[in-house]
């Protein structure tokens, strides 16, 4: 089974760049399933309707969240009609929408969990990532899930790193998002788990993680609160293959995006 996991889509012009380019790359790779972080999909940040109906009609399988899942309230019905939207399983108090689903894929079944960090996002306020990972993984496997994927929406790269460790031999893929900028330490780790910390982001490519630089710059020199904008031009798409074996759950092959 070939996975296509795509790193955090930034705004329309994000989603114009899925709509460009992830047509061709699931027919040329031979892509099985894909999952896109669509959290920061609609202009501003959060996720819209709208947006999520964008990357579904585009071959998106399931769209995962992170800590600006429920920033929008025009999200809530829609993460509750929809179980291949997710946000973070372990966010405070989230009575909208689930953090875990399972996609039926005719010869085997997988679950998708979604997951948010703590360490260095404490505003929002999520719990403990590695026993809502136990949680979930049981219920995956009572589920009859036989490949678990794993999107860790999360600041820190230890953490990433950490859980992903933990799970190892537990699940088949996983895959940081969040940061929005790719690392290049893709792997497979010694008890089969596909693993890489961060998949990248979706978006504009002259721009400080898909925001226009000059703001950026500002805030950072001077404090200067104003608001974020997208910036625009020319995009890129970043994101991970996983080769899983629908028989054992196993990655037995990765491959790194990066598509300009």
């Amino acid at each position: 089974m070939r996975l296509l996991a795509v790193g955090d889509v930034c705004g329309s012009i994000g989603c114009d760049e899925i709509r460009r380019v992830l047509p061709a790359l699931k027919r040329d790779k031979k892509i099985d399933m894909t999952i896109i972080n669509g959290e920061n999909s609609a202009d501003g940040n959060g996720i819209l309707p709208e947006s999520a109906q964008s990357l579904f009609a585009c071959g998106a399988d399931v769209i995962t969240g992170g800590n600006h899942s429920l920033r929008r309230k025009q999200i809530f019905d829609y993460l509750d009609e929809n179980p291949f939207v997710l946000r973070p399983h372990n966010l405070p108090e989230a009575e909208n929408g689930k953090g875990i689903c399972l996609v039926d894929l005719g010869y085997t079944t997988a679950a998708v969990i979604n997951l948010c960090g703590i360490i260095f996002l404490e505003k929002s306020g999520a719990s403990n990532p590695f026993k809502a990972a136990d949680e979930l993984i049981e219920k995956a496997r009572e589920s009859g899930a036989n490949i678990i994927i794993v999107d860790f929406h999360a600041e820190a790269t230890s953490e990433k790193r950490a859980l992903g460790l933990y799970l190892d031999g537990r699940i088949s893929a996983f895959f940081g998002t969040h940061t929005h900028v790719q690392t290049a330490d893709e792997q497979i780790l010694k008890n089969g788990t596909g693993y890489i910390t961060d998949l990248g982001m979706t978006g504009p490519i002259d721009s400080v993680l898909g925001v226009k630089s000059e703001i950026i710059i500002n805030r950072l020199k001077n404090g200067d609160p104003s608001k974020f904008e997208l910036a625009d031009g020319k995009c890129q798409l970043n994101g991970c293959i996983f080769d899983i074996d629908p028989k054992t759950g196993r990655t037995i092959g990765i491959e790194r995006i990066n598509i300009k």
